[in-house]
């Protein structure tokens, strides 16, 4: 009995050794985890979606699954107006937890515009978007992406926005969710445009999403990506990967990343970046590889 007892012991000393060193070993050699984690945006996605060959229920088991990803990003039209539905949330809720998949944000649309220049239209849209806050605290996820769009001169989308902005970061704020916002088109892919907004929204946990991809502000202006990034990064809370096209070393053909994730790095930016592939090239699963090889190339690089 002393024997055994001796022998358990030892055990469960080495075994307490061999993680300790494991954990140090992960944790110095892949120190640039904490510069930034890789997950997976639904849109990558959204043709198996919108073509009924994936459902929102089953997209955390193919992200883990297929991709080797336990951090997701999901799109609102994709829970087909189950959003305010507990059964349906405790389920994906539940299904998450048993993967071991984070969910990280809801990427919000079709709720009105919070930059809209009609008090009433504004205050219908921050409205609109309370139920995806309650979503997004019962299912864990850490944001809720938003637009804010509107129609009018620069100035005066960007007062509402700003208004819109901070009524709906308020109610969030006491739920510990943040707003973020996109550039997503029209002003809001003005990155100087954006960013003014945010300065004066003024609050911890109202941002942005900068996006590679989406800086074109009309069919005639579009403005700088890195600038647009640069102008941005100051108020992300996470980092939209877009990927169009690969070259035969896997880089995108139009988007430098090690030009972008230097600026990323140099900036001290650390958290999330979103694989999001909109390419025709190849395949959704290719395009979703390809960028996550192409992440990790840069991150390691």
């Amino acid at each position: 009995m002393q024997n055994r007892r001796s022998f358990i012991k030892n055990v469960g000393l080495t075994t307490m050794s061999l993680t300790a060193f494991s954990q140090f070993a992960e944790a110095f050699s892949l120190g640039e985890k904490e510069y930034f984690e890789i997950s997976l945006a639904q849109w990558s996605l959204h043709k198996s979606l919108f073509g009924g060959k994936l459902s929102n229920l089953d997209f955390p088991a193919k992200a883990k699954n297929e991709y080797g990803i336990d951090i997701v990003e999901y799109v609102s039209v994709f829970f087909q107006k189950k959003e305010t539905n507990q059964a349906y949330l405790k389920e994906l809720k539940l299904r998450c937890k048993d993967l071991g998949v984070r969910n990280h944000p809801i990427m919000v649309d079709g709720e009105g515009d919070l930059g809209d220049t009609n008090v009433k239209g504004r205050q219908e849209a921050v409205e609109k978007h309370y139920k995806w806050i309650e979503a997004a605290k019962y299912l864990g996820c850490s944001t809720v992406r938003v637009n804010a769009s509107g129609r009018g001169t620069k100035q005066e989308v960007a007062d509402a926005a700003v208004d819109g902005l901070s009524q709906l970061s308020s109610f969030a704020k006491d739920r510990k969710i943040n707003v973020i916002v996109e550039n997503h088109g029209g002003y809001s892919s003005d990155g100087k445009w954006l960013a003014d907004v945010m300065s004066k929204v003024n609050m911890s946990n109202c941002g942005t999403l900068p996006d590679f991809g989406n800086f074109r502000i009309s069919e005639s202006e579009v403005y700088d990506m890195y600038q647009g990034v640069s102008d941005l990064l100051p108020f992300a809370k996470g980092i939209s990967a877009k990927t169009f096209n690969f070259d035969a070393n896997g880089d995108e053909t139009k988007i430098d990343y090690y030009r972008m994730f230097d600026l990323i790095k140099k900036s001290g930016w650390k958290g999330i970046v979103g694989i999001e592939y909109e390419g025709d090239k190849y395949s959704e699963s290719e395009g979703i590889m390809l960028t996550k090889k192409l992440l990790q190339k840069v991150r390691k690089a």
